[in-house]
């Protein structure tokens, strides 16, 4: 399997998730997959690009302040510095007003002492901070041995991460977009893991289909997609994902699978009933 993750016998109440980890949140900034913006967990038009480009600088810098001079000559380069100062205060007024509302009347950025942030004691989430959050929770519980505890964290966390990380590439944005990759290749795999421990062979399959989509070369994916189908009476299935990660791995790298993911092969072929 991929984690090799089993069923550990813990308390089975409900794992209380912190509302603003949620996408009912008061105001979302997502950044990954494409940058959207969520009122209560429904999507809105964000108006002038200029409000876009404050939003998610800041969200991409979350939870760290961002100096006034540096905001002016990324959203208004090579303008007098006085003016671009007063077109930034009519556009953090302008989102105050667009989004206060649910808001309590607060305004979604504050400027403190020449530093621009989020206001997340208001209500403000990214959704990179809560993604990451999740996975935290979900690795914390799990190392605790609280698995049913942390299922209900991986499981939120892989519905915040609707694709890789939407930023300007520069090699610090690279860095995060990977680390947030990881994150979520990790989670696919416990997940896969704890459902195929449980023998629920769809669910299984739905998160180790997820996983090859962002990581087709994934071996371990492709031998518990295997097994899934052979569990389920599927075997020429089986055969499909071998040959398919076969061809995977010569396009890509003109390699062989891995011994273990032939001897699965043969398995299937010649014992299926022992998979």
């Amino acid at each position: 399997m991929l984690m090799n993750i089993t069923p550990i016998t813990v308390e089975q109440t409900a794992v209380p998730i912190h509302p603003t980890h949620s996408t009912t949140a008061p105001l979302l900034i997502c950044l990954l997959g494409e940058f959207r913006l969520l009122k209560s967990g429904q999507p809105i038009p964000i108006h002038g690009g200029k409000a876009e480009m404050l939003l998610r600088y800041l969200a991409l810098h979350h939870p760290q302040p961002v100096s006034r001079q540096l905001l002016l000559e990324l959203i208004w380069p090579g303008h007098d510095p006085l003016l671009a100062g007063q077109s930034l205060n009519s556009l953090t007024y302008s989102l105050r007003k667009y989004l206060g509302d649910e808001l309590d009347g607060e305004p979604p950025v504050l400027h403190e002492d020449g530093y621009y942030r989020l206001n997340e004691e208001a209500g403000v989430i990214v959704d990179v901070a809560a993604f990451e959050a999740l996975v935290k929770m979900g690795d914390q519980h799990l190392f605790a041995h609280r698995l049913t505890a942390a299922i209900p964290c991986y499981t939120q966390a892989e519905q915040l991460y609707r694709g890789d990380l939407c930023a300007d590439i520069d090699i610090n944005t690279v860095m995060i977009r990977e680390r947030l990759r990881a994150h979520f290749l990790a989670v696919l795999a416990r997940l896969a893991d704890y459902y195929f421990s449980l023998n629920e062979y769809g669910r299984c399959l739905y998160y180790a289909t997820r996983l090859l989509e962002n990581d087709p070369c994934r071996e371990d994916a492709h031998r518990l997609a295997m097994r899934c189908y052979v569990r389920q009476g599927q075997r020429a299935q089986a055969l499909r994902q071998y040959q398919l990660c076969v061809n995977i791995l010569h396009t890509e790298f003109e390699a062989l699978p891995e011994p273990h993911t032939t001897l699965l092969y043969d398995q299937v072929r010649l014992q299926p009933q022992t998979i």
